[in-house]
């Protein structure tokens, strides 16, 4: 299996919160304590405007998909090359429906496709996931789709999706992910929302060592201080809102998820939402 070295959690900008304090030798006498690296800022986009806005209020990374309300689905070849572009790494969502995370063969041999496709465009890293029927951690899907990532031979994330937060026992799952060699998991611990399942973030980052356990799902910047408490090494926010729609005609709907017009349209990355997610983590980390 590949080596999973990542980059540090925190950027080297905003006064190098992110790098790791030199380690001390023995002939120098320790100084003041310096503050643990801030966990990291991943923030969910679906278009290369979306990640300047992640990249210019402070960022560390983006998971690009398509279809977030629908809970996110895998994008195209040139999509993903406009991301990369931007300039943050980029984590890749490969999911090729929605629903449950319940896939036959050809789904799973569709998703090695794409986690390839993906990669090759310029993708960081992918978000990869699948579960049994009886709820469990579809191990031989994850692994086939974790190997498609690493054929390139060089560093690439693996990211565990929230399809964890559908098993029947997250922590139990989040065990078995050292042995599978992720490099972390994106998840809410098992709860509507990821400021609602702190005992079972901090279950599962010490179930999982060596894993980055990231919180996401309903998170909101007024909640970080208590993610951050759990020991999560990062936080994932959508950090979305609605467009404004600009149609100049007249309104039908043209699929089930269009109820009115004013429902019509599509989500862009708040960049209120961005900044004030660094703020609190900033605070997190020299607090």
């Amino acid at each position: 299996m590949t080596d999973h070295t990542t980059r540090p959690l925190g950027p080297p900008r905003a006064g190098g919160a992110g790098r790791a304090p030199a380690p001390v030798t023995s002939d120098e006498v320790p100084g003041p304590a310096v503050p643990s690296p801030r966990p990291a800022l991943e923030i969910a986009v679906t278009s290369p405007a979306g990640a300047r806005v992640a990249l210019d209020h402070g960022a560390d990374r983006v998971e690009l998909c398509t279809g977030l309300e629908l809970g996110g689905l895998t994008p195209s070849a040139a999509l993903v090359e406009a991301v990369a572009a931007v300039g943050l790494p980029v984590q890749v969502l490969v999911r090729c429906r929605p629903g449950d995370f319940v896939h036959d063969a050809e789904e799973i041999a569709l998703m090695v496709a794409e986690v390839r496709s993906v990669i090759a465009s310029g993708a960081s890293g992918v978000v990869v996931g699948a579960l049994t029927a009886d709820g469990g951690l579809d191990a031989d899907a994850v692994t086939r789709l974790a190997a498609a990532a690493h054929e390139t031979g060089r560093p690439v994330e693996v990211t565990l999706h929230r399809a964890i937060d559908l098993s029947a026992d997250p922590v139990a799952t989040a065990g078995l992910l050292p042995a599978l060699g992720l490099t972390r998991v994106l998840t809410s611990g098992g709860a509507p929302a990821a400021g609602e399942g702190l005992a079972a973030l901090a279950a599962m980052v010490e179930a999982a060592p060596g894993v980055q356990v990231m919180a996401g799902g309903g998170v909101r910047p007024a909640d970080i201080p208590a993610l951050t408490a759990a020991g999560v090494a990062a936080v994932h926010l959508s950090a979305k809102r609605r467009a404004e729609p600009r149609r100049g005609g007249a309104w039908i709907p043209l699929g089930a998820s269009s109820a009115s017009a004013e429902q019509d349209t599509y989500f862009v990355t708040d960049p209120a939402v961005v900044a004030e997610a660094r703020r609190m983590l900033e605070s997190r980390a020299t607090g």
